[in-house]
């Protein structure tokens, strides 16, 4: 009977001691996880109104921190929280989301990326990828974005099967792609990109939002080349599509155009014949006033007498519609003289100079 009352009174204490424990550490946990968000706090309190959602907001935690191996996390039965976990979780993701950019911490978007990979509702995945593509108008951001893996995160949705998200991955990586050390990861991505152009509707946000993003990547001479493939591509789209369309077209090929080693590949790209007819006083000013400048690009190209002989052969070529001497393009330029727009009757005057 003694042996009994002493293994009770043992049980009891291990017990009460384990309440202790598991009490102190519970109290401990709670302050720490009020005075790590003091600092979060304040820049909720400094965030923009959004638009108000009904339910409770995704993100906040009431678990308590503890440290894994410690006896406390094995005796309270808690799941365990990593610090980048708690931190996420000291800032709900809707507040995050309607913070002003410029006010993103890193671990902020760090939730957001976390959120992005595990999220897989397509109007909260469209709310995080307009968030980063906000953040991503400001230099610092573009640079803690990459060095959180979040190019290829971001990225990865340019396969989504929803395409508004696909618009919103693409904003996202134009804001982004603004950083050059940022291309040399994006540039992986340029066939892609280029193909969502070719198999998207005309006219349709995911064709302008790609091609915004390659307005971007040919800005430079180092990721041109990967575009050499698609410049019938971007020659029929002149074309078929709308004005905002047709200067985000000519924006590429301008770019493209002002270096000397694309030249060859533009000029034997085969190219609708229609196109000469854009040179016209009905065309939209600043659409012309770029197409000129492409042509103005072109013609600083001299080619040997042997290769301007092969392309004189080659009719479809870009070469035979705007640059050979049958082209209608000399005979529509003096018209533009009379054009009501002052710079492009200089543009025009200049190629017949």
């Amino acid at each position: 009977m003694g042996d009994d009352d002493s293994i009770m009174s043992r049980l009891f204490n291990t017990k009460a001691l384990l309440g202790i424990v598991v009490g102190a550490g519970a109290s401990y946990g709670i302050y720490k996880l009020v005075a790590s968000g003091k600092s979060d706090a304040n820049n909720v309190k400094k965030s923009k109104n959004g638009t108000s959602d009904s339910g409770p907001e995704r993100g906040a935690s009431s678990g308590v921190v503890l440290q894994p191996g410690t006896l406390l996390a094995k005796v309270s039965g808690l799941n365990l929280l990593h610090q980048s976990e708690t931190r996420a979780a000291n800032m709900p993701s809707r507040e995050v989301l309607s913070q002003s950019p410029g006010t993103l911490q890193p671990h902020h978007m760090e939730m957001l990326l976390t959120l992005l990979e595990t999220n897989p509702n397509p109007s909260d995945r469209i709310q995080v990828l307009v968030t980063l593509g906000n953040a991503a108008a400001f230099s610092v951001n573009q640079e803690i974005i990459c060095e959180l893996g979040g190019l290829h995160k971001i990225a990865s949705l340019l396969s989504d099967p929803v395409p508004d998200t696909r618009a919103h991955c693409l904003n996202a990586l134009n804001n982004l792609s603004m950083n050059v050390r940022n291309q040399e990861q994006l540039k992986v991505y340029v066939p892609q990109v280029l193909e969502l152009i070719e198999m998207s509707p005309v006219n349709s946000d995911l064709q302008l939002a790609s091609l915004r993003l390659l307005t971007n990547m040919s800005v430079t001479n180092n990721h041109q080349h990967l575009m050499k493939n698609s410049i019938t591509l971007f020659l029929s789209l002149l074309v078929v599509s709308n004005e905002e369309m047709q200067i985000q077209v000519l924006k590429v090929l301008v770019n493209l155009s002002a270096n000397p080693d694309m030249m060859e590949d533009i000029v034997q790209a085969q190219a609708p014949a229609s196109l000469v007819v854009l040179v016209d006083g009905c065309t939209h000013a600043p659409v012309l006033l770029r197409l000129l400048a492409f042509v103005a690009n072109l013609r600083t190209w001299t080619p040997s007498a042997q290769v301007a002989d092969a392309l004189r052969r080659s009719k479809d070529s870009l070469y035979c519609v705007l640059l050979a001497p049958p082209s209608q393009l000399h005979h529509r330029l003096p018209l533009l003289l009379a054009h009501p727009d002052d710079q492009v009757r200089t543009q025009a005057a200049r190629l017949l100079a």
